[in-house]
């Protein structure tokens, strides 16, 4: 679905590059997570992706064409939906999401569905500049989903979200995955990548520095034992053993058999464990 190649890009009047011959693919109905901390290119990345940003070099090719010789059709494809969300203040989410809808040549969601599947549909008809944070990203969300885009582009998809909303939104990107829909977004929520994208890439200073999917890189980098915690005489105590012929552990089988177990885990490492390892750098 996305294909991208040596991509560089420079803004103009720096003299660093924001990207630096930048490879990946995103194949079709993939959830491809870009990583990073701010500044690292991320949201110029998906700029170039969604056309705002022309003067780039490099091949960039979405749904088999070069985005340089894409026009105006190519919005009726996908869906958008920034960081920081663009919305009328002064009308309401019907209003927004009416207005919005109205740009789009061919068949659209109905508005008041989309306010539904988000939990807004109590608050179609009151005015933007009431709504908060939560609410608004909330909102931005469903605009990028009225054209029922083939592929979705998200920049912080999830951030000023309570947890019920968070799990919320993960539940419909989930469903628009099983759907056939591509979805490209972009986060320095670990936990957000690692639940939704089938793979990930590290950016930092505009250059990847490592793609694949959570689940092999968190096999990859962690240790291979699982850790048990049980109680014995009121005191709680820890084990870990190695995960090769675990079953025919003899010291573990005893400890499951005898003891209160209260947590077993293997010991897998987390994004941000390796974001860090490979990079030497936080997310935030």
């Amino acid at each position: 679905m996305i294909e991208v190649e040596k991509l560089h890009f420079t803004y103009p009047g720096n003299s660093e590059p924001t990207l630096k011959d930048i490879n990946f693919t995103i194949a079709e109905g993939e959830i491809f997570g870009f990583l990073g901390p701010n500044g690292a290119g991320k949201s110029t990345a998906q700029k170039i992706l969604i056309g705002i940003l022309k003067k780039y070099s490099g091949r960039v090719q979405v749904m088999n064409h070069e985005m340089r010789d894409l026009n105006s059709s190519y919005y009726e494809s996908i869906g958008v939906a920034f960081e920081f969300p663009n919305l009328y203040s002064k009308f309401t989410a019907l209003e927004n999401l009416d207005f919005f809808r109205k740009l789009y040549s061919g068949e659209t969601e109905k508005p008041e569905e989309l306010l539904a599947m988000v939990g807004l549909e109590k608050d179609g008809n009151t005015r933007i500049a009431e709504y908060s944070k939560g609410m608004k990203m909330r909102l931005n969300f469903c605009r990028s989903l009225l054209n029922k885009p083939d592929i979705l582009f998200l920049d912080e998809p999830t951030s000023g979200l309570d947890p019920v909303n968070l799990r919320r939104i993960i539940e419909i990107i989930t469903n628009l995955k099983d759907a056939g829909k591509t979805v490209c977004l972009t986060t320095h929520d670990m936990h957000v990548a690692d639940t939704l994208c089938d793979r990930v890439a590290f950016l930092v200073d505009g250059e990847i520095a490592l793609i694949d999917s959570p689940r092999q890189l968190k096999l990859h980098n962690g240790k291979q034992r699982v850790r048990v915690e049980f109680r014995e005489n009121e005191s709680l105590n820890t084990r870990e053993f190695r995960l090769d012929n675990l079953g025919k552990d003899a010291e573990f089988i005893r400890i499951l058999n005898e003891k209160n177990i209260e947590t077993i885990h293997t010991q897998e490492a987390s994004l941000e464990d390796i974001f860090i390892k490979t990079t030497g750098r936080r997310l935030l």
